[in-house]
């Protein structure tokens, strides 16, 4: 095709419309429903040139820094400033700068992506939208991997590289240098970036007296995974451990995002300069070294995890069809590992959980899934464990993630995200919409994505089926039984009750401000009304609801300044 005259065959009934494109395209198909019709049209990239007076930007990466063909997600920022560079903006605030995503698959080095108004972008949906002025752009290439995996899928996602999949960060992603440009959508033109740059690879972390870091190939994940996959951890040393080498002592297993390294300790007192919540900060993290090196803290081993998957920065700590067998990688080749290497106790009795939101969550399913593991869970605002409050989605009830139930108002106004003073700062769908924005097939790295790849089952595609429709909110209901069944760890203590019961009384500890900016209190309650009318035998736990506390409450100190480390230590001791 010559031309740019663009051929479309329309047919009697559904409407069906096929944009060509002069060179061989490489382009996702998105099926928009307009009114009872069905259009087809392509909204992704492709490699062609196009009149510019049709606003676009031009993304290319140069032959001289990378060799093709390479398979990923465009991301393009533009901001109205570039302090810091648009890449490190953050996304989920109320300044968050534009962003518009893309994939691209087998794309040559040297040809152009075009990246037109048919793209759909977050928090305004199209190119053509963004008001005529000056703005700071940058682009990103997130580069995927190829994983063929032991279940019979084949997907491309990020391989991460011990970053913790920070698209924005990961060694060997391309960006652009920041660009200051002029745009005015309604007169046209084309902006050009090239992806010049490339990540470098991270520095290692040293090790300290007294915290030590280890990392190693899981030959049960890189068997299910067709690639190599590492697991690690972050190992937190009592005072006295090399002085005493006989001295076994019990863990702590602290779940959460993934850690580079451990940060709460400060060895000198903060600065005269540093004021406000910042020196609160330092001073809690200073009172906690001086309680840990004089003996005033039990010594414990603290265990931090390193699980990042190809999904998200931690695999949740469980088995799952999308992400693999990570609970049992973990249990059966890091604790062994850390247990033999750090002399720990190694008995069911000296372990100890603990960890605050996705930590929260992992630390109270690894009570709940290794009962006989683990002597006592202290969890604090862990993500959903009921998921008729799936943060405010009844996954069972509702039909609609992005509102409740109703004939007539099916305005978005369903919340995701407030401050303690109530205001609404990122609803379901503004979640849901910049996800889809930062990955399509559940691949932007982000938290609803997670959910969904960890609690749902493998699609025909390979990539995990979603719970709900990013765009739309449509709940799938083919697939809430299996989020129940396995995942919703109220629904699972309920149901096995008889025998769960006998093994976690007295083990389950909970935390939680009832006012948590994620509406994570709803669940929580649900839980604590089951467990308080428990009997034969009676749980025994306890929960601590921080009044008008956000999220991550992990109780109230004794003291100012005090850390959750010095809360919990001694309880755990005492238990």
């Amino acid at each position: 095709v010559e031309s740019q005259t663009l051929p479309v065959g329309v047919v009697h009934g559904p409407l069906k419309v096929i944009f060509l494109q002069p060179k061989e395209p490489r382009m996702v198909w998105r099926r928009l429903r307009l009114r009872g019709l069905i259009a087809l049209v392509t909204v992704s990239s492709w490699t062609c040139n196009i009149s510019p007076a049709v606003f676009h930007f031009e993304i290319v990466v140069p032959p001289e820094v990378a060799e093709g063909p390479l398979d990923g997600r465009i991301l393009l920022l533009v901001s109205n400033s570039d302090e810091p560079e648009p890449r490190f903006q953050r996304l989920r605030s109320l300044e968050t700068p534009l962003i518009f995503g893309s994939d691209v698959e087998n794309l040559i080095p040297g040809e152009p992506t075009v990246l037109d108004v048919n793209l759909l972008g977050f928090p305004i949906e199209s190119i053509s939208e963004i008001p005529p002025g000056e703005y700071f752009v940058q682009a990103v290439l997130n580069i995927y991997t190829t994983f063929n995996r032991a279940d019979g899928h084949t997907v491309k996602a990020h391989m991460d590289h011990w970053e913790g999949q920070q698209w924005n960060r990961s060694p060997g992603n391309l960006y652009s240098s920041v660009k200051s440009v002029t745009i005015a959508p309604s007169s046209g033109g084309t902006v050009s970036i090239a992806l010049t740059e490339t990540i470098p690879p991270l520095e290692p972390v040293e090790d300290t007296k007294y915290v030590k870091h280890i990392k190693f190939k899981s030959d049960i994940l890189s068997n299910w995974w067709g690639h190599d996959i590492d697991l690690g951890a972050v190992v937190v040393l009592p005072e006295g451990f090399d002085e005493n080498p006989q001295a076994r002592y019990p863990v702590v297993y602290w779940h959460g995002h993934f850690p580079r390294t451990f940060t709460g300790f400060q060895e000198e007192p903060p600065s005269q300069e540093l004021t406000g919540a910042a020196r609160e900060r330092a001073e809690g993290r200073h009172s906690f070294f001086q309680d840990w090196v004089s003996g005033k803290l039990p010594r414990f081993l603290i265990v931090l995890m390193q699980h990042p998957t190809p999904f998200y920065d931690d695999s949740y700590a469980v088995n799952s069809e999308n992400n693999g067998p990570y609970g049992d990688a973990l249990t059966q080749e890091l604790m062994p590992r850390v247990e033999e290497q750090f002399r720990a106790i190694g008995e069911p009795w000296a372990r100890t959980l603990s960890g605050g939101s996705t930590g929260g969550w992992e630390s109270l399913a690894w009570q709940v899934f290794y009962p006989d593991m683990f002597n006592g869970v202290w969890t604090f605002c862990p993500d959903p464990v009921d998921f008729r409050y799936f943060q405010l989605v009844n996954i069972y009830e509702d039909d609609n993630a992005f509102h409740p139930n109703s004939t007539w108002k099916t305005s978005a106004v369903r919340p995701w995200q407030r401050g303690t003073d109530d205001q609404v700062r990122f609803s379901q769908r503004d979640a849901s919409h910049l996800e889809s924005v930062l990955g399509s097939r559940g691949r932007s790295g982000d938290q609803m994505d997670i959910f969904m790849s960890v609690y749902g089952p493998v699609g025909d595609d390979g990539y995990p089926k979603l719970l709900y429709d990013k765009r739309t909110g449509e709940i799938d209901k083919s697939i809430v039984e299996y989020w129940r069944d396995n995942y919703d760890l109220r629904h699972i203590l309920e149901r096995d009750w008889e025998t769960l019961g006998p093994k976690l009384v007295g083990k389950l500890h909970f935390y939680m401000g009832d006012t948590d900016t994620y509406f994570l209190e709803e669940a929580t309650r649900l839980m604590e009304a089951f467990l308080e009318q428990t009997t034969d035998p009676y749980y025994e736990g306890s929960f601590d609801w921080g009044v008008r506390q956000p999220h991550c409450y992990s109780g109230m100190p004794e003291f100012p300044g005090q850390t959750s480390y010095q809360r919990v230590l001694p309880r755990m001791l005492e238990h």
